[in-house]
């Protein structure tokens, strides 16, 4: 099974899980407005565009659905905003705990925060956000993942000519922002 968490309107979710039949994806954010349409559009009939393998769920990272223990083969946290850019960015020892409950072992981690000093100042500002440098990422950041059970496999900053394979609304509106630094992390399970 495959987790989206911050899924926002489900895009990432909804074409991977139709390129991806065989496999079981769950888009996961606290916000549920921007799910009510794709849920819906999911549970249509196959041939109306319905996707069985696909479900989308309303939780916050720090409280995910116990049904889900052990039971995550990948993680994806892609461009995430507000409360869970924070939870991330920070290594919030709570968030990293929920990750680690519902990943099975070797599960992959998948994180990519893409942040602008100069236009995303105020929230990050607002969330007291540290710089993502890569002394930060490695001295501070990646140990707080290693202390929760996740094992560093990939650390580093991902050029804008590869925004567009994450296959999501947020990757294909911040290409117009090359200023913009992406940082890429991957974990797996231990």
């Amino acid at each position: 099974m495959i987790v989206d968490i911050g899924t926002g309107d489900g895009r990432f979710v909804s074409r991977s899980a139709r390129a991806n039949p065989r496999k079981f994806y769950i888009g996961i954010d606290a916000n549920a407005k921007p799910l009510e349409k794709v849920s819906m559009k999911a549970t249509r009939k196959p041939a109306k565009g319905g996707l069985p393998n696909a479900l989308f769920v309303q939780a916050a990272i720090e409280d995910l659905p116990p049904e889900l223990d052990e039971s995550a083969d990948e993680i994806h946290i892609h461009f995430p905003w507000g409360s869970l850019l924070k939870t991330i960015v920070t290594g919030d020892a709570r968030a990293l705990a929920a990750l680690r409950r519902i990943a099975a072992p070797e599960c992959l981690l998948e994180i990519v925060v893409g942040l602008d000093e100069t236009r995303d100042r105020t929230e990050i500002e607002r969330l007291g956000l540290p710089r993502l440098s890569e002394d930060y990422l490695r001295g501070e950041l990646l140990p707080k993942f290693a202390a929760a059970g996740f094992e560093a496999a990939g650390c580093g900053f991902l050029p804008p000519a590869e925004w567009s394979r994450l296959e999501t609304s947020w990757a294909r509106k911040l290409q117009t922002g090359g200023d913009r630094e992406v940082v890429y992390l991957v974990f797996e399970a231990v």
